[in-house]
């Protein structure tokens, strides 16, 4: 006879008897299962929670599950959406296996296993056996990730290439695009529609690489499909030109865009899910002279925002930044070209600072991540809603620290500086290319020198840098040219190994995966603030930080090829004068 699970969590974990008798009342009274009552109340973790099930159902549970040596082939057999509805997966062990996987051993040299997150789901298992038609079985126990990971994996594998969609849409005829809503996760899709097919084979694989955004651009006899990886375009896809018009299209509708309007610009939006990301996807189409150019800035929304310490800085100035964010009123600049990282610093930053007694309020364009506990306002210029008047009106929500997304234009610099005078700290970006850099620009926009010297605290001018992929980076002795222009002498690199990059298929054959930053901070001291009110002169104001020991964007990324984090090229990219 089975043991009720209410006696074995007796057993294994210290609960009083009246807290267990409450759970066990809230259960039947709203009814849910007691065993994930435990969980959703974080009593239990997940894994407590299925080692008391393997008690209980004598069925082995397996922290992680065998992936390496299992078969696909029931993926034509099974639809995907049965295994994620009753979160169970199928595993054709095959080949010799002598390895442990949860403390199970598993000396077959083929067998099949059923990993189920839910014992009690003895239907759903039997229909799943018969649609295999598998004759023995084990089952085991599983997390609830592991076994949507393996499923996401197994069909993920069997998707069509995107040449071959494109080939079967030549063997077929022009498809015809129906407008049909985007599902609710791209793997679930059945779809046989090609040109669907084709849409979410590139959106998949598009997140799939990491790319941030998808470049679909027409030509004369032509069309390319390109992904923006770690900050640089790649090739993906030359489909025939009459593919062009279906492609963008299907695009269009996923989007809710007028697929009927060709000659002005649209932007749109959509969201999609693959496995357990979400992703939000802006999309911007121009009219060309060879059709429609759609450009796809992709954004995975559940990727977790970084702390202030993962950004890259070196201790001196992670140390420094974390006393400037601290001061109770001034501004704070950010500074660099598009694409280099700055509001993922600026929202490091504020989560960093984000306490309670803080009233933190941000405009944006666009609010790029939800942060708990700040108030984050969207610019929309249709309704006249710009940043100067956004700010205009958060100064007047008793803010402590204010985010402005972008200083464009004379009215939100003067609304910025007047907010930092009058008692807030005030965080925002400029497009400028270094930090010096920074007042020059100011002083364009209109702001007068002197508010600038009274108001500006620091700027922090920064640059995004690949990494070296740590599975294929290899030594090499680099150029003397390159080193000379970055300005490494053989003294300095001596007893140090430089790397540069090689490929494999972990980094996409790029040799490089992930970025990391670069940074100079350019603290304004009574001398920089002097230069500021006689000379805005960039060249004279970094000349003057130069003496208060001013690493530049250059200097930081030296010290990121000796660590072996980057490779001279790569620093000598990103800081070419």
């Amino acid at each position: 006879m089975r043991k009720p699970i209410l006696d074995i969590v007796r057993e294994k974990f210290p609960f009083s008897e009246s807290a267990l008798a409450d759970f066990q009342k809230y259960s039947n009274e709203k009814g849910q299962k007691f065993r994930e009552l435990l969980v959703r109340k974080k009593i239990l973790t997940e894994a407590q929670l299925l080692e008391t099930l393997s008690d209980q159902y004598t069925i082995p549970f397996w922290p992680e599950l065998p992936l390496s040596n299992s078969d696909n082939g029931f993926t034509n057999l099974v639809p995907i959406h049965f295994l994620k509805r009753h979160t169970m997966v199928p595993l054709k062990q095959t080949g010799n296996n002598n390895g442990k996987s949860g403390g199970h051993h598993r000396n077959e040299s083929e067998k099949w296993i059923v990993a189920v997150n839910d014992p009690s789901s003895f239907q759903p298992m039997d229909d799943l056996i018969r649609l295999i038609g598998i004759e023995e079985h084990m089952v085991v126990l599983a997390p609830r990730e592991a076994i949507l990971s393996a499923i996401n994996m197994f069909y993920d594998t069997v998707r069509d290439s995107a040449e071959q969609l494109v080939q079967n849409m030549e063997e077929n005829g022009h498809a015809v695009i129906g407008e049909i809503q985007v599902t609710e996760d791209l793997l679930d899709d059945t779809s046989d529609a090609p040109i669907i097919k084709l849409v979410n084979h590139i959106l998949s694989q598009a997140i799939k690489a990491r790319a941030s955004d998808i470049h679909i651009e027409p030509y004369q006899d032509s069309f390319k499909v390109r992904y923006r990886v770690d900050g640089i375009l790649y090739d993906l896809l030359s489909p025939p030109k009459w593919i062009q018009s279906s492609l963008i299209s299907r695009i269009k509708v996923m989007a809710k865009l007028d697929i009927a309007e060709k000659r002005l610009p649209q932007d749109g939006r959509l969201e999609v899910k693959m496995g357990d990301q979400d992703i939000d996807i802006r999309i911007s189409t121009i009219p060309t002279s060879f059709g429609e150019r759609l450009v796809l800035r992709l954004l995975n929304k559940t990727s977790t925002l970084f702390k202030i310490s993962e950004l890259g800085l070196e201790p001196e100035m992670l140390a420094l930044l974390e006393k400037l964010v601290h001061v109770p009123h001034g501004i704070i600049l950010v500074t660099g070209p598009t694409g280099s990282g700055k509001t993922t610093t600026l929202y490091a930053v504020l989560s960093s600072i984000n306490t309670p007694d803080i009233n933190i309020i941000t405009i944006e364009d666009p609010v790029e991540y939800q942060i708990p506990g700040i108030s984050q306002i969207q610019v929309n210029p249709k309704i006249g809603l710009t940043f100067a008047r956004g700010l205009r009106s958060i100064v007047r929500q008793d803010p402590d620290v204010i985010l402005v997304g972008e200083i464009r234009d004379h009215e939100t610099a003067e609304i910025a500086v007047q907010s930092a005078l009058t008692g807030h700290l005030v965080f925002s970006t400029l497009h400028t290319n270094d930090s010096a850099s920074a007042i020059t620009r100011l002083v364009d926009i209109g702001v007068e020198p002197f508010l600038i010297s009274s108001s500006v605290i620091a700027v922090f001018a920064q640059r995004l840098i690949r990494v070296l992929c740590p599975h294929c980076k290899i030594p090499c002795s680099a150029d003397d040219i390159s080193l000379g222009i970055l300005g490494l002498s053989p003294e300095k690199i001596s007893g140090r190994t430089i790397y540069k990059p090689k490929g494999c298929p972990d980094c996409i054959q790029t040799g490089y995966r992930g970025r990391i930053g670069i940074f100079e901070i350019m603290v304004l001291d009574e001398k920089i603030k002097s230069l500021i009110v006689s000379s805005h002169d960039a060249g004279t104001i970094r000349e003057q930080a130069s003496k208060n020991q001013f690493t530049t964007l250059r200097e930081d990324g030296l010290g990121k090829i000796l660590k072996g984090i980057t490779s001279p090229e790569e620093i000598l990219r990103v800081t070419r004068l």
